[in-house]
């Protein structure tokens, strides 16, 4: 920091009077459909990932006319979880929590994309994406939608969530000024026995230089006048981070904002002094720093150092509320080393993920009729029985569905198995994501003093989860497991998990290969499949996946897994050229494949070849889409469709027709290039019939879902399924909780008529 003493004091007083156009000015508006969950719901407009571009139909397959841009389409997955919040008929809490999914997942985006396009910028890179833009043009196109975005989202809490939240819940944010005097004599008394001794007030001039402002923060730029001098200085003061966010007032659900009690009280801090003004803003900080793993002789020092580089990485983005004067922007962008064109100007509720708060209030009615997953039945009866759930491993394959069939009577409960019994000698995991307090990890631990020989595979690389990741790898080691913190250069994705046994006939391998982490929180909230198996095949290769990993073997052989970066690509790129095949012979190419996002184009390309020879395709794709469908010539037999609801998709699920005789895949990859190429992945054939029958099903409930899915058109529109006239309403979730009861009570009936028969 430099400059002169008039360098601050050149501050105005005045606010919104004095804003410049810039300041002042609407975002952008897009063409595209209008969007609305059904004929009570909200409607508002719906930004399309890019403006429809002509393409002949003959075109080259790399035609960059022929692709999405990724940055966008996955705003418009943003839209999508935006649009929950808007949906007059999902109960209002649910409603607040989705505003706060929004923010939240806008923060990140801005984070981790904003900040890999400003590094690259900065890096002159001059590589175009597949869909023919320069970072510059993709961080222009993302600032025009962000700003429509964060309009619709001030605008959907502020005009609908927030006043349905009042009138349905009771539940009131109560400004300052609206306080009576016995409300603002209570909040005075919170301020100064709670939140004032924690202030810090930090004066800016040339003899105190501008502040650290961590990720995230809030903070208030104030501006102080002498009363003598008439000077006007600046100082910034952070709002507490540990406290909540909503104080509670005497009358009941009843909340003042945190910050609007600090700036209630600003003058406090500066006595002596005349506060002429006050404005709240937060940054936002590059997660996309510089990683060097190959060069890393630690790699838990080297996190730990990208970890410290994160925490002062250069700010990308920041928000200021509207009211903020041009003088006081351009004094934190200029700190900041900020352009223009990365300040958002903030109209209402600055920071909507602080909303999280409200939803979790112990108000029931308010939310999601309670869903207790359901244990299948073998498992449960094999539990009251004898509990040897390796006797029901050896009878056969159980697949289970998450969060409709239990994590914790099924997976968790394999590994207590495994940890408790006598004859089990050895435990190999991977770990990517896990809970804080982990009962996986903690049974892993439990194992290993036990004497067992127990190698976990713990992922420190796994972006804002290294610090806990690193926590629990210490505590592995301490309890006397091996523990390994990665694959230089490649991330350890894969969901596996091996227990081997000695049993009469010689040793035995169980397995556990999932599409979703090792997580008992989010396997009650996200969609993830597993299959539990003792198939001595599929045993062999996860043998040799962990010798791969924790050892050095870099040509291992697989004979079931299909397993990235070694040979999915090519595995997967031979099942679709099989499905052409088919086509072509007269037969009927079918496709199905359901994953989180698709963006490698090399896999793209081949689905535009196979729908080019008529092979009918469709994708299931929860978030961003580069491929374009619905294109005459090249696309036109491939549907895009999208689920958002209740659950968060997550499960990754390949199914191809292979002339009748289904061939259907499920693991931890999604068809994106980090996936192929960048991580150690693994997917399986599930091969038993009852097995593929039910994914089957799965597949063609999720395609048949008239209330949460959005199809995808060749112009970058997601439009909202609805029943039409007659047609019942199905809700895939809803229909797979209704599934899981249904089968448990099958199950018990079937048992109780063989009992008593």
């Amino acid at each position: 920091m430099g400059g002169s003493v008039d360098r601050y004091n050149s501050i105005a007083t005045r606010a919104a009077p004095d804003m410049p156009d810039a300041h002042k000015r609407r975002a952008p508006t897009f063409d595209g459909a209008v969007v609305a969950a059904g004929p009570n719901a909200r409607a508002f407009r719906q930004p399309r990932a890019v403006s429809p571009r002509e393409v002949e139909a003959d075109a080259p397959l790399d035609h960059p006319h022929l692709y999405f841009n990724r940055e966008l389409s996955w705003l418009d997955f943003n839209w999508r979880v935006l649009h929950q919040a808007a949906d007059t008929r999902i109960p209002v809490l649910e409603r607040v929590r989705y505003l706060a999914i929004t923010q939240s997942n806008l923060d990140e985006f801005f984070a981790k994309r904003v900040g890999g396009l400003k590094r690259q910028k900065q890096a002159g890179v001059t590589q175009l994406s597949p869909d023919g833009r320069t970072p510059d043009e993709q961080l222009t196109l993302i600032r025009a939608a962000a700003l429509q975005m964060q309009d619709a989202m001030g605008e959907t809490w502020a005009q609908s969530v927030q006043p349905e939240l009042e009138r349905h819940a009771g539940i009131r944010i109560v400004p300052y000024r609206d306080l009576g005097e016995a409300q603002r004599d209570l909040v005075h008394e919170v301020f100064r026995e709670t939140i004032y001794p924690i202030l810090t007030p930090l004066a800016v001039d040339p003899s105190h230089p501008f502040p650290f402002i961590s990720n995230l923060s809030h903070s208030l730029a104030v501006v102080l006048r002498h009363p003598l001098h008439a000077s006007l200085h600046f100082a910034r003061v952070k709002i507490p981070p540990r406290r909540a966010r909503w104080i509670p007032l005497k009358e009941p659900l009843h909340f003042i904002a945190l910050e609007d009690v600090v700036r209630a009280h600003i003058d406090e801090l500066f006595p002596g002094m005349t506060v002429a003004g006050t404005y709240l803003f937060r940054v936002t900080r590059n997660a996309d720093v510089a990683r060097y793993e190959e060069e890393a002789s630690d790699l838990v020092e080297m996190i730990s150092e990208e970890l410290r580089q994160r925490r002062f990485a250069p700010v990308v983005r920041l928000e200021a509320e509207s009211s903020t004067p041009e003088s006081v922007s351009s004094l934190l962008r200029r700190e900041l080393e900020l352009q223009q064109e990365d300040e958002y100007c903030i109209n209402g509720l600055q920071d909507l993920s602080g909303l999280a708060g409200l939803a979790n209030l112990d108000l029931p009615q308010h939310r999601f009729e309670g869903w207790d997953p359901v244990v299948p039945g073998p498992l449960a009866a094999e539990g009251r029985e004898t509990g040897d759930v390796f006797a029901l491993l050896r009878k056969g394959d159980i697949l289970v569905h998450h969060p409709y069939d239990s994590f914790t009577g099924t997976v968790e409960r394999f590994l207590e198995s495994a940890a408790e019994d006598a004859r089990v000698l050895a435990i190999k995991q991977t770990v990517y994501r896990t809970s804080e307090d982990s009962p996986v990890v903690r049974t892993l631990m439990k194992a290993a003093e036990k004497g067992k020989q127990v190698a976990v595979l713990v992922e420190v690389t796994a972006r804002f989860d290294e610090e806990r990741n690193i926590s629990w790898a210490e505590q592995l080691e301490d309890s006397g497991a091996h523990v390994i913190y990665g694959v230089p250069g490649l991330k350890t994705h894969a969901k596996v998990t091996l227990v081997v046994r000695e049993e009469e006939d010689g040793l035995r391998t169980y397995c556990h290969i999932g599409t979703g982490n090792y997580h008992p929180t989010t396997a009650r909230l996200y969609t993830d499949m597993g299959l539990l198996t003792a198939e001595p095949a599929i045993g062999r290769d996860i043998v040799e996946l962990f010798h791969s990993v924790t050892g050095y073997a870099p040509t291992p052989s697989y004979r079931t897994l299909i397993v990235a970066p070694l040979a999915m690509r090519q595995s997967f790129e031979a099942l679709i050229e099989r499905e052409i095949e088919i086509q072509e012979a007269g037969g009927s190419g079918r496709i199905i494949a359901k994953m989180n996002a698709i963006d490698d184009t090399d896999m793209i390309r081949a689905l535009y070849e196979a729908s080019r020879a008529g092979v009918s395709i469709d994708l299931i794709v929860r978030g961003h889409s580069r491929l374009r469908p619905g294109l005459t010539g090249v696309s036109e037999n491939i549907r895009v469709t999208s689920v958002v609801g209740r659950f968060l998709e997550h499960d990754r699920i390949y199914s191809f027709g292979n002339g009748g005789a289904p061939r259907i895949f499920m693991g931890s990859a999604d068809w994106r290039r980090r996936n192929l190429e960048e991580r150690v992945e693994a997917v399986v054939e599930v091969t038993g019939h009852e097995e593929r029958e039910r994914v089957s099903r799965i597949l063609d409930t999720i395609m048949r879902d008239n209330t949460t899915a959005w199809d995808l058109d060749a112009n970058g529109v997601y439009q909202l399924r609805q029943p039409k006239d007659g047609e019942p309403v199905i809700s895939c979730q809803h229909e797979f909780m209704a599934d899981a009861v249904r089968r448990r009570h099958a199950f018990d009936e079937a048992a109780a008529l063989t009992q008593h028969g």
